[in-house]
C-alpha cells in the first residue's frame, strides 16, 4: 500500500503557505526558550508550552496596525501556524496583532485570526488562532497602559 504523506513519529508537518518571516520569527522566539527543542508531537504542528505575558491589540481597518489599546493575555502554547492563550473577559475582535517581546528585547508582532474560545471551569478563558502574516511593531510598553489580566 503507497502512502504518500506518511511521516515519521516526532516529523512536523509544515504548514502549506506560512509566511516566512512568522517562521523565522517564530523560530528565533522559540530558540530562546527552547534551546535543545521538546517532545515528541504528535499533532500537525509541533506546539511548545508558552507561559509568558502577550499583549494584543484589535487590529485596525488596514490589517496591519493597532486599532486600540493592548490588553495582556498569558500564552498556554505557540507554534508556527498560531496561538492559545488565556484572558479573563470575552474578546470584542475577530483578529487582533500579537506582540510577543523576543530575547533581544525587540517585538513580533503577529495579526492572528482568532478561531476558538472556550470558557473554563476556573472562571477564566482559552482562545487561540492561526497567524495571518507578521507586521511591524513598537513596544507595547510604550502605548498607553495596557489593562491588567490579572485583577488587582
Amino acid at each position: 500500500m503507497k502512502c504518500a504523506n506518511r511521516r515519521l513519529p516526532g516529523q512536523a508537518v509544515q504548514p502549506a503557505g506560512v509566511d516566512p518571516a512568522i517562521r523565522s520569527g517564530v523560530q528565533s522566539l522559540l530558540a530562546a526558550y527552547y534551546p535543545d527543542g521538546l517532545v515528541v508531537e504528535r499533532r500537525r504542528e509541533r506546539r511548545f508550552p508558552y507561559p509568558h505575558l502577550v499583549y494584543l491589540s484589535p487590529v485596525g481597518p488596514d490589517g496591519c496596525t493597532p486599532a486600540g489599546d493592548p490588553i495582556v493575555v498569558i500564552g498556554k502554547h505557540l507554534s508556527e501556524g498560531g496561538l492559545g492563550f488565556f484572558h479573563q473577559h470575552p474578546l470584542a475582535c475577530r483578529q487582533a496583532i500579537v506582540s510577543l517581546e523576543m530575547a533581544d528585547g525587540q517585538w513580533l508582532g503577529l495579526v492572528i485570526d482568532l478561531t476558538w474560545c472556550r470558557f473554563t471551569r476556573h472562571g477564566w478563558y482559552e482562545s487561540g488562532g492561526r497567524f495571518l502574516r507578521a507586521v511591524s511593531v513598537e513596544s507595547p510598553l510604550s502605548r498607553s497602559q495596557p489593562q491588567e489580566a490579572i485583577p488587582a
